[in-house]
């Protein structure tokens, strides 16, 4: 079937009215399939009882200037038109200026997907969650406080908190506890920073940072 996406003008050019597409001589086709599997747009249709001979069944979908199926041809049972033509009508319709225009929007484009790709890039490399463990004696050292404190005026927030302690009693006696929570960010911004001076809390405070993800 004719495929208006593969029949659309090239370069300002309707494509009926360039003769460019393949010439099969059914006598030298061996039915290797070759042409059907080799083009992407469904130039060539191959009988599915023997014999297997190919048919070029879509003309116009060809793609002006390609010929890979005649070179891969085994039998050279394909041919195209001689190159001249195709010279011919650039010089005609003088296309090199629109070609100039779609270069530009092409460069363009591709501009603006390799700005897109950069910045998924990035953000998908910005940490705007880590979790923490840790162990230590939370009673006299006011850990919570202070963590409380190290946060009060940044982007983020602790969540997901958990302390356990064998007993309160024992917290008040510097018995060992265990923590975890979650540093997140309230503007999922970098929180690198904030993970940083978490860390040196931890460590000025003699306690154990068991695990970070």
């Amino acid at each position: 079937m004719t495929n208006k996406k593969f029949t659309k003008p090239w370069h300002g050019i309707p494509r009926e009215e360039i003769p460019w597409f393949p010439t099969l001589n059914e006598e030298k086709c061996i039915g290797c399939e070759l042409c059907y599997l080799s083009c992407g747009r469904n130039v060539f249709e191959v009988a599915a009882q023997k014999p297997r001979k190919a048919k070029v069944a879509n003309p116009l979908n060809c793609m002006v200037g390609c010929s890979t199926c005649a070179t891969v041809c085994p039998t050279e049972a394909i041919s195209f038109p001689g190159r001249e033509i195709i010279w011919k009508l650039e010089r005609q319709h003088k296309i090199f200026k629109i070609v100039h225009e779609e270069a530009a929007a092409k460069k363009e484009k591709l501009k603006l997907t390799e700005l897109k790709e950069a910045a998924e890039e990035q953000i998908s490399e910005t940490v705007t969650r880590k979790h923490f463990e840790i162990a230590g004696q939370f009673g006299e050292k006011r850990f919570l406080k202070k963590l409380s404190d190290l946060i009060e005026n940044e982007k983020a927030d602790i969540v997901d908190l958990q302390l356990k302690v064998p007993t309160l009693k024992g917290m008040k006696e510097n018995a060992p506890g265990f923590m975890r929570f979650t540093l997140t960010s309230t503007k999922m911004e970098e929180i690198k920073t904030q993970a940083g001076k978490i860390r040196e809390l931890i460590k000025e405070n003699n306690m154990v940072l068991v695990n970070e993800t």
